[in-house]
């Protein structure tokens, strides 16, 4: 059984006293595919380092998060341009709009996003999109920048049915997590209508921990307590959840 988590910062700080304890465990859980999420130039260094100390299991994305959207976001945004250009990345992300923190950046994130959604497009990548309290303003960009080219994940959904739909229009799976797990999490009661053909699987880590680890330091291999929470939502075996949602996250970024 081969687990991949799509979405997990392991080059963070919260691990710096045992990450590669932390990784080990992990893939001694069958976890064994990391999909790690830029923030900002200032995290770049540890990720590259991260990518050299387990070559066979990290692939890197580039991209400006939202909440890194400042004063500088042009400077960052060329940084992101300059990575792009220099070496092979597995998509651009983590991008998006984030309201929850800052809402005076509005304008900026939109345009950060756009600008993110058209290099995805120029380097045939995938994006994933951060979302915070943002969902209208993010679907009004993907509107104008629906396309062939347009496709990736929607990390973190925990929206409604309606908005997972809308999601999915637009060529993203699903990106389902710790939330699932909540009692006041919500999904849970509509994710069995969604095929799973539409889902992937991410911790998040070192945020959003399953039950439960809820409020402590989140990592990856507590994916094991979503895979069993969606194999009871779907009334399939854990195998099965891990198989799909493996190949679904090899079909968006191409390995």
């Amino acid at each position: 059984m081969i687990i991949t988590d799509t979405h997990t910062h392991l080059y963070s700080d919260a691990f710096d006293e045992d990450r590669h304890d932390m990784i080990k465990r992990a893939i001694a859980e069958n976890v064994s595919r990391f999909f790690i999420p830029a923030i900002d130039s200032g995290y770049t260094e540890a990720m590259l380092k991260l990518e050299a100390d387990f070559p066979d299991h990290t692939f890197l994305m580039m991209g400006l998060h939202p909440t890194s959207v400042k004063e500088n976001y042009q400077e960052e945004l060329q940084h992101v341009e300059d990575m792009l250009a220099k070496r092979h990345f597995y998509a651009v992300g983590e991008i998006g709009i984030d309201l929850y923190w800052d809402t005076s950046t509005l304008d900026i994130q939109k345009k950060a996003f756009r600008h993110q959604i058209q290099l995805a497009k120029q380097y045939e990548l995938p994006i994933v999109i951060h979302c915070r309290n943002a969902f209208d303003e993010i679907f009004e960009v993907l509107e104008t920048e629906k396309d062939d080219k347009l496709f990736g994940i929607f990390h973190c959904f925990t929206g409604t049915l309606e908005q997972a739909h809308r999601a999915i229009s637009y060529n993203m799976k699903l990106g389902i997590g710790g939330v699932a797990t909540f009692k006041n999490g919500k999904i849970d009661q509509f994710l069995k209508e969604i095929d799973l053909k539409h889902i992937v699987l991410e911790t998040d880590s070192p945020y959003l921990a399953p039950k439960p680890y809820r409020g402590k330091r989140n990592e990856s291999a507590y994916i094991i307590k979503i895979l069993e929470k969606l194999a009871e939502i779907y009334s399939v075996s854990e195998e099965k959840i891990a198989e799909i949602t493996t190949q679904n996250s090899k079909e968006i970024f191409g390995v």
